[in-house]
């Protein structure tokens, strides 16, 4: 049977902000605040922990408006700016991931997400084994669109400690039954504050699931609306009246959740093969950021313990809640 191989893409912005606000303030002696770095390396130590990937790729958000900004102006204009001294620590992470061997990904116009999509669909295509599987490491929701089968989501939950495993069946637990697929069309018809995502006005997460388990995606309910089908007829007036009105904005909510998969990226999975480090100099970096705690806990490359030639799903051994 031919092994699988395994690739963890990773969701840097997302697990940095996560981590900057999940943990006090850490300082170095010169007064440097680490304390997302720290929590970014904590994650990262047990992602490579729990599933030993063959490839890792770390995608970062690009410091400047994006395709979405252009197609709607207020997008995530309510959003307030991240402290400077969050924004100072990026480069840090960036450092220890480059000493680890990860390649690092980025794409002016475009955000890690789309970055993250594009890599988890380009990847099963640009390697000559036919199995490969992807965990997208992320300190948010956002990427749960892009589960599949041989796709899931490691997302933290609760601070930089309680992450989570979400598959296909997780997600449907999650949102009453909706499919990673129809995640996006959940999001087109509720909206998403945190993104100033405005969706349909007065349309909420209930009503929002009960449509699409109905009709099964947004095109399809307004299609059964718009010819008022007898399945469309089944659907309080006042909801129907609501979905014609914002249309547009239904559509333009979904245009700006979708997740790019296209994005054009200079990617080769071979240049994201993890690599035996240079332990002397990680542990300087280590050292040089007071991290002395993590001296012996740097990830290891335990090949043996992965277990991918019975053909098993490489999270099939871990406790998902």
């Amino acid at each position: 049977m031919v092994p699988k191989k395994r690739l963890i893409i990773i969701d840097s912005n997302s697990i940095i902000h996560r981590a900057y606000h999940a943990l006090p303030p850490l300082t170095t002696k010169k007064g440097e605040l680490v304390n997302a770095v720290y929590g970014f390396l904590l994650v990262f130590f047990k992602a490579i922990k729990d599933f030993q990937p063959d490839f890792i790729a770390a995608t970062f958000d690009f410091p400047a408006p994006t395709f979405r900004h252009e197609k709607y102006k207020e997008y995530k204009a309510k959003r307030p700016p991240a402290p400077e001294e969050l924004y100072q620590q990026i480069p840090k992470v960036k450092e220890i991931l480059e000493s680890f061997n990860v390649s690092i990904f980025e794409k002016e116009g475009f955000e890690a997400d789309d970055i993250i999509g594009t890599i988890a669909h380009l990847a099963p295509k640009r390697q000559v084994l036919p199995k490969i599987e992807t965990i997208i490491l992320s300190g948010d929701l956002d990427t749960l669109q892009l589960i599949n089968p041989k796709t899931k989501v490691y997302s933290l939950r609760k601070g930089v400690k309680d992450i989570i495993l979400y598959d296909q069946n997780l997600v449907k637990e999650k949102y009453g039954g909706l499919t990673p697929g129809q995640l996006l069309d959940f999001k087109a018809l509720k909206g998403d504050p945190s993104d100033n995502i405005p969706g349909v006005t007065g349309i909420g997460e209930k009503t929002a699931i009960d449509l699409l388990l109905k009709f099964g995606s947004l095109e399809n309910l307004y299609k059964e609306i718009e010819e008022n089908s007898e399945k469309a007829k089944e659907v309080k007036p006042k909801i129907r009246e609501t979905l014609l009105k914002y249309k547009e904005q239904a559509f333009l909510s979904k245009s700006l959740a979708e997740i790019r998969k296209d994005a054009p990226l200079d990617f080769n999975l071979k240049k994201c093969h993890w690599k035996e480090y240079n332990k002397e100099k990680i542990a300087q970096i280590l050292k040089k950021f007071e991290f002395y705690s993590l001296l012996n806990r740097l990830p290891q490359f335990n090949k043996e313990e992965k277990k991918e030639s019975d053909g098993g799903s490489f999270g099939e051994n871990l406790k998902l809640w």
